[in-house]
């Protein structure tokens, strides 16, 4: 019988229009809409189908919109029996995936990932910087390219041969000159607004010090692994773990390889777009994939030979 992950993700994936689908068919997403609308004070919905994407773009409303869609389907897809044994998320995911295992309510992650955006916005504007995806280095080598670099750290190890970077303007810079130099293909800037997951938005985990610190956890169930520490947390170390993941590297490769290693077999990206199901083939194609992004990859996915074999 397969072993499935449920797999959530972060920012980028968001595109105007995404639930709407949904939530035409869905009391259950529906609601899930309107909690998180309760809670923002503003009509999450209407920005989600309707944009300008300029502000769906804006990290304090990008992260509540990609926790509330992909809560949503998730929903739907429970409604209609799927079940999983493990849920993990890549970096803004990681609190869908709490919220998947219940191991942190739903209009309290709504509320921490809005403060979270807030504060991560207002890191970005403090001490500005970016990030850049490093193309055709191995991990090593982009780690070995950092360190002779002033103001660069590796912030995203997403599979073999993608790296991403953050780092200050001056940094991102010298990074993109001598990165072609030790055998990178290309170097992209990414269309974001600080340097996340590196020591410049260490004003962003202060921020959320006390908010966390107040938080209430419960023992996930099924298990949650983390793409930050590399391991199956328990509730004691959430609030904590959180808080460091804001400036701590994403280890999504490492992640996905722990857990094929472990046994899952069976991938599922719940949430806009497809990014995470082309990151994990490209880790381990020997997986079986699904993608559930919108009513109509949801439909496909309860059809999917590998929810009978799951049943079996």
């Amino acid at each position: 019988m397969s072993s499935v992950a449920v797999v959530f993700p972060g920012q980028g994936s968001q595109a105007v229009g995404m639930g709407r689908d949904l939530v035409a068919a869905s009391p259950l997403a529906q609601e899930a809409f309107a909690e998180a609308t309760e809670v923002l004070g503003y009509d999450l919905a209407r920005v989600c189908f309707e944009g300008p994407a300029e502000v769906l773009g804006r990290t304090d409303v990008t992260q509540p919109a990609l926790l509330t869609t992909s809560i949503a389907l998730l929903r739907v897809l429970r409604e209609r029996g799927f079940t999983f044994d493990v849920a993990l998320g890549h970096s803004l995911g990681e609190y869908t995936a709490l919220v998947a295992t219940e191991a942190l309510e739903f209009a309290q992650a709504v509320r921490l990932v809005r403060q979270r955006g807030e504060a991560m916005l207002a890191a970005g504007r403090a001490r500005p910087g970016g990030m850049a995806a490093v193309l055709g280095l191995d991990a090593a080598a982009v780690e070995e390219l950092c360190a002779s670099i002033v103001g660069v750290w590796p912030a995203n190890y997403n599979s073999p041969g993608q790296v991403v970077v953050s780092g200050t303007e001056e940094g991102l810079a010298t990074l993109a000159e001598r990165a072609p130099a030790v055998g990178a293909r290309r170097v992209v800037r990414l269309p974001v607004s600080g340097a996340f997951h590196s020591p410049l938005v260490e004003s962003a985990a202060e921020a959320l010090r006390a908010p966390l610190g107040s938080a209430r956890f419960a023992a996930p169930q099924p298990a949650f692994f983390s793409t930050s520490s590399l391991a199956f947390e328990s509730a004691e170390g959430l609030a904590d773990l959180l808080l460091r993941q804001i400036t701590a590297p994403v280890r999504w490769e490492q992640a996905v390889r722990a857990l094929v290693q472990a046994g899952y077999d069976v991938f599922v990206e719940v949430g806009p777009g497809n990014v995470l199901t082309g990151l994990i083939k490209r880790i381990d194609n020997s997986v079986k994939t699904v993608n559930v992004a919108d009513l109509a990859t949801l439909e496909a996915a309860l059809e999917s030979p590998w929810r009978g074999e799951r049943h079996a």
